[in-house]
């Protein structure tokens, strides 16, 4: 199935409303599941991202689909000057707000209303884009890839995280009871939305995973595109360059 055509809900509303409804709706108990069904290995995950921008010293971060702010918040360490965060969900930034007054970051950090396909940026802003599990939900995939070319800087870095599917025929088989029986089951649970759970196994299987995305991603003119698998292929991380 086509990436674009799995929604949260299937109403008649657009991919993007209903994913605006979705993460509004289990916003309170966003991070506590997450790190539950991940076991805290996504902190890991969005470590070795931050190390693929060490070396270029960003000094202005856009941290696209920022949920409640834990990557634009990895990203602090880099020492840049400003980093945005982005989301379409004001709930889930109102969380992640207060989780920086905490952290003393809200002065380095700022959060607003915003998804990749209608970005308002400048061309040339950013020295380095980052997206964690947030492509998924792109209702149009190639043109919020556009827009993140357009606005990054020659020589910026896009690094993308995001959910993949194992090829590994015993791994495959373990992943998919976990995604399509254990993740709705708990997310349900907690968050009281086992739709929002049980998307997120149809997603990431109609999304376009490894080399799929490099290839699109060398389309909208990204170079030295690369992708690297993570925990035995249940995750990617995606970088490519302007």
């Amino acid at each position: 199935m086509q990436h674009d055509a799995v929604t949260p809900y299937k109403t008649t509303d657009s991919k993007k409303e209903q994913v605006e409804t979705m993460f509004n709706n289990i916003a309170p108990r966003y991070d506590f599941i997450n790190s539950l069904l991940s076991l805290g290995i996504h902190k890991g995950w969005r470590k070795k991202c931050v190390q693929l921008l060490q070396a270029h010293s960003p000094k202005v971060i856009l941290d696209v689909a920022t949920g409640t702010a834990d990557f634009a918040i990895a990203c602090a360490p880099l020492k840049p000057e400003k980093i945005i965060g982005i989301d379409i969900s004001e709930g889930m930034m109102q969380l992640g707000r207060e989780k920086l007054k905490k952290l003393k970051l809200d002065s380095l950090i700022t959060l607003q209303q915003g998804n990749a396909e209608t970005l308002d940026f400048a061309d040339n802003t950013f020295d380095a884009i980052v997206v964690g599990f947030g492509v998924r939900n792109f209702q149009n995939l190639e043109l919020g890839l556009k827009n993140l070319y357009r606005i990054l800087k020659p020589g910026g870095q896009l690094v993308v995280l995001e959910f993949s599917y194992p090829r590994h025929r015993l791994v495959k088989f373990s992943y998919n009871f976990y995604f399509s029986k254990v993740t709705p089951f708990v997310g349900g649970l907690f968050s009281k939305d086992t739709r929002a759970y049980t998307y997120l196994n149809e997603s990431v299987k109609a999304f376009p995973n490894n080399e799929n995305f490099t290839v699109l991603m060398d389309k909208v003119q990204f170079k030295q595109t690369q992708f690297t698998s993570l925990s035995a292929g249940i995750a990617a991380i995606y970088s490519g360059q302007k």
